[in-house]
C-alpha cells in the first residue's frame, strides 16, 4: 500500500501581494507526497478567491479523498477522477492528489511530466501579476523593474476605482509592453462597479481583461465581451472542459486560461487544452504564487503547443526568497521547462522541514 503524506508549510512571500480579495504576505500551502510522487495544492488560505480554501482541502483529503484511493491502491493517476467522482466539487484537492501519484508514477518510468503532457518547448515565456499599490507611481515602478528584469508581459489587477489611471500610466510609460488586466469577478453589470467603466479600457491597447465579472456570471460576461474590442478572458469561470465549451458557445470569452488546480488536475488541463486546440481558441496557463513544487508542474503544461500565450508564470524570486526545490530563474524572459523524471525537480529536504508546520501521514510504506 502507498504511504500519503499531507505536509503544511509556511513561506513567507518575498512581497506582499494585493489584490481585490485581500492582501497575502505569506503562504499556508498544502503539499501532497505519495511515495516519491509530490503535488501542491493551489488552495488558498480564505475561501475569497475559490470556494476551496487550505483548511479545508487538508480535510477533504484527509477524510475522504486519501481513503478512496487508499482502497484502490493500484489505481493509476489516470483513474483519480473516477475515483474519487463520487466527492462533489473540491477540485483543487483532487488535482493535488491526481498530481502527486502521477509524479510518483513518471519518476519510477524515469519519464518526465512534459513529455508525458507532450510538451512541444523546453522553454516557455515568463509573466509577471503585478498587484495593486499605495499609488499609481508605485505601480509604475514596479512595471519598471519586472522589464528591467526581463518579464515581456506584464498583468496588473485592477477593480472598481483602481483601473484607468493605473493602466493609463503604466501604458503612457511602456507604448509597446504586451499588456493586460484582471478584474477578478469584481466588476458588476449594474450598482457599485458597473463593467460600463470597462470599456475606457479599451483604448489602452490590451491584450485581454481577464474575469471581469464573477464566475457565474457567463450571460454577463457575454454582454460586456460584446461591448469591448479588448478580447475578454474568463479564468475562474473555467472550471471543467464543459465549463469552458459553455463559456466559448454564449460568447462569454475568446480566450481561456487553464489552472490545473482549478479544473480538478493535470489530466483534465490537458484536455481542455485539446479542445481548445481543435477549436482555434487562444489559451494560456494561469499561475498564482506557487512553490517550486507546483511551478514545475505548470511549466510543463505551459510547454503544450496550444498555449500560445504567456502565461502567469514567473522566476521563483518574484515570490519566495527561499523556495523548496532549486530555484526557476529568467533567461532572457524564458523559464526553462524541467526535463527530469516526474515534475523535473528534486525537493530540497532541509528548506521543506525548516518551513513545515505540520506532517499527516496516511497509508503505510
Amino acid at each position: 500500500m502507498p504511504e500519503v503524506e499531507l505536509r503544511r508549510v509556511r513561506m513567507p512571500l518575498a512581497a506582499p501581494f494585493h489584490t481585490a480579495h485581500g492582501t497575502s504576505d505569506e503562504r499556508d500551502v498544502l503539499l501532497v507526497r505519495v511515495d516519491e510522487g509530490w503535488a501542491e495544492c493551489a488552495a488558498p488560505a480564505d475561501p475569497t478567491y475559490t470556494s476551496e480554501y487550505t483548511d479545508g482541502a487538508h480535510r477533504v483529503l484527509r477524510d475522504h479523498l486519501v481513503p478512496r484511493y487508499l482502497a484502490d491502491p493500484d489505481a493509476s493517476a489516470q483513474d483519480i477522477s473516477t475515483l474519487l467522482a463520487d466527492v462533489r466539487g473540491h477540485h483543487m484537492a483532487k488535482a493535488a492528489l491526481e498530481g502527486a501519484v502521477l509524479d510518483a508514477a513518471l519518476r519510477a518510468e524515469g519519464r518526465s511530466l512534459a513529455s508525458y503532457l507532450g510538451a512541444t518547448r523546453p522553454r516557455v515565456p515568463a509573466g509577471i501579476a503585478i498587484g495593486m499599490t499605495e499609488s499609481v507611481g508605485a505601480l509604475v515602478e514596479q512595471v519598471e523593474a519586472a522589464v528591467a528584469e526581463g518579464y515581456g508581459r506584464v498583468k496588473l489587477k485592477v477593480q472598481p476605482g483602481w483601473d484607468v489611471e493605473p493602466v493609463r500610466a503604466v501604458r503612457a510609460r511602456f507604448a509597446d509592453l504586451d499588456l493586460q488586466v484582471d478584474g477578478n469577478g469584481s466588476y458588476r453589470l449594474d450598482g457599485e462597479g458597473r463593467a460600463e467603466a470597462l470599456e475606457a479600457l479599451d483604448q489602452f491597447d490590451l491584450l485581454l481583461i481577464e474575469q471581469p465579472l464573477p464566475p457565474d456570471d457567463l450571460l454577463g460576461s457575454a454582454a460586456v465581451a460584446r461591448r469591448l474590442r479588448t478580447p475578454v478572458c474568463l479564468d475562474e469561470s473555467i472550471t471543467s472542459p464543459a465549463a469552458a465549451r459553455a463559456a466559448l458557445a454564449l460568447g462569454a470569452c475568446s480566450v481561456l486560461n487553464v489552472k490545473p488546480g482549478r479544473v480538478g488536475g493535470l489530466l483534465t488541463a490537458k484536455r481542455i487544452h485539446d479542445e481548445g486546440v481543435a477549436a482555434g481558441v487562444p489559451m494560456w496557463v494561469g499561475g498564482m504564487s506557487e512553490t517550486g513544487i507546483g511551478r514545475a508542474a505548470l511549466l510543463a503544461l505551459a510547454a503544450l503547443p496550444g498555449f500560445n500565450m504567456t502565461g502567469d508564470l514567473s522566476a521563483s524570486a518574484r515570490w519566495f526568497d527561499h523556495d523548496i526545490t532549486p530555484p526557476f530563474a529568467l533567461d532572457e524572459g524564458m523559464l526553462a521547462v524541467p526535463d527530469g523524471p516526474g515534475i523535473g525537480v528534486d525537493v530540497l529536504l532541509d528548506a521543506l522541514d525548516a518551513c513545515t508546520t505540520s506532517v499527516e501521514r496516511l497509508g503505510q510504506a
